[in-house]
């Protein structure tokens, strides 16, 4: 159920039903120059709209912003802070527990380490303060874990590669503009660079040329199918 596109009428006889809110993150970050800005946005979108469907629970408009560093220099990123990501998650769970709600999902299509730290950061907070709530905080891809190994063959793909173009092909094959370059960036870690786009120029990370739209259907599938679990899991966890 989209709560967004409910009345309040509405909205109160489907909490009868369920009291779990699933609340997609995006963001509007650089993805190769083949793949749209919101690109994160777009797949967390689908995959929750279906999988909310598939286990009978809320979802929420999805927040479009995230916090990008090692994209954060490319053009049309726009980010915001891991604190911002942080105080919006406690503002939307607080005011949606006040609404009746206790079950949360926060899944991001996003992977990045500050931005999933600060869902994550949030979640304690809110675990902490409410001892009638239930909560999972994580990107898709740690929901997935290693089962879209058996439909991507590029090893270590990760960003605007085969998995992500192969998604965007099955959502939205309108917004593929071509394919990138393929491209592993290799940055000096555990240094943290200045200049990101010396060692980050195309914004990609695996290889977009392997991606097809049946790929993108299977892990789509993948996804949406162990999301529903992990709803589940949360709305039968005894914590």
């Amino acid at each position: 159920m989209l709560i967004g596109e409910l009345t309040m009428t509405e909205y109160k006889a489907a909490l009868r039903k369920t009291k779990t809110l699933i609340i997609p993150f995006g963001t509007v970050e650089a993805h190769g120059t083949h793949l749209p800005l919101n690109t994160d946005t777009l797949i967390i979108r689908e995959v929750v709209k279906a999988a909310a469907a598939k286990a009978g629970a809320f979802m929420s408009p999805p927040i479009q912003y995230g916090v990008c560093t090692s994209t954060g220099q490319h053009p049309g990123s726009i980010g915001i802070t891991a604190k911002t990501l942080r105080l919006i998650t406690l503002d939307i769970v607080r005011d949606a527990h006040a609404k009746g709600l206790r079950n949360f999902i926060l899944i991001s299509g996003h992977g990045g380490g500050a931005h999933l730290q600060a869902l994550k950061d949030a979640g304690e907070t809110l675990v902490s303060e409410f001892d009638d709530i239930k909560l999972a905080a994580s990107c898709i891809y740690g929901v997935i874990g290693r089962k879209a190994e058996a439909v991507i063959e590029t090893e270590g793909d990760s960003h605007a590669g085969e998995l992500e173009t192969s998604l965007v092909l099955h959502l939205a094959p309108r917004l593929v503009k071509g394919r990138s370059k393929k491209e592993f960036p290799a940055f000096p870690r555990p240094l943290i660079v200045r200049d990101k786009l010396k060692y980050w120029p195309g914004a990609v990370w695996g290889d977009p040329g392997k991606a097809t739209a049946a790929k993108g259907e299977r892990v789509f599938g993948i996804m949406v199918e162990e999301l529903a679990a992990l709803v589940r899991k949360v709305e039968r966890a005894r914590l």
